[in-house]
């Protein structure tokens, strides 16, 4: 079981570990639409098909693959045990997940625009190491421009906070 990883203190999980895991996640989705197809219908009926119909077949075909997949995963008599990925290059990725957790997080209290302002903010400055100067005005005009185009011109209504709430949106 020989890891891929050059020092042995970057090792962080093994492929087969990940191959199983998204399975399983595919497999739980899967589910849920089989599920909800069934719910609404998923029947052939003499005028055609009810709303589930397909959804259904692409759940079923998606949880047979996903089965499929982590069946070989689990029982293959050469597991692929090599490092799915080096803590730094973990470190990468949770440095643009947990923020953007965060900003979905933050949506439901505080609106889209608002969470992205704060959003674009935070990297910005973070990552980026732009000067306040700089920031402000993209971290205001991105969300604002989106508003615009999604408020006004588009007519799609997106989760508002308080501070659209307290301007008459």
């Amino acid at each position: 079981m020989a890891h891929e990883a050059s020092d042995p203190g970057q090792y962080t999980v093994s492929r087969r570990v990940v191959d199983i895991a998204v399975a399983v996640c595919f497999m739980i989705v899967s589910g849920v639409v089989i599920g909800d197809s069934l719910r609404v219908g998923a029947d052939w009926l003499p005028d055609g098909p009810q709303a589930g119909y397909f959804p259904f077949y692409v759940g079923a075909i998606m949880f047979i693959s996903s089965a499929a997949t982590a069946v070989m995963a689990l029982i293959s008599k050469t597991p692929d045990n090599a490092n799915f990925v080096g803590r730094d290059q973990l470190w990468l990725v949770l440095q643009v997940l947990i923020p953007s957790a965060v900003f979905v997080a933050l949506i439901p209290w505080l609106g889209i625009y608002v969470s992205a302002a704060i959003f674009i903010s935070f990297f910005m400055a973070w990552i980026g190491k732009y000067s306040p100067a700089i920031i402000a005005p993209v971290a205001i005009g991105v969300p604002l421009f989106l508003f615009m185009l999604f408020e006004r011109w588009f007519l799609v209504p997106l989760p508002k906070g308080p501070l659209e709430n307290l301007l008459g949106y």
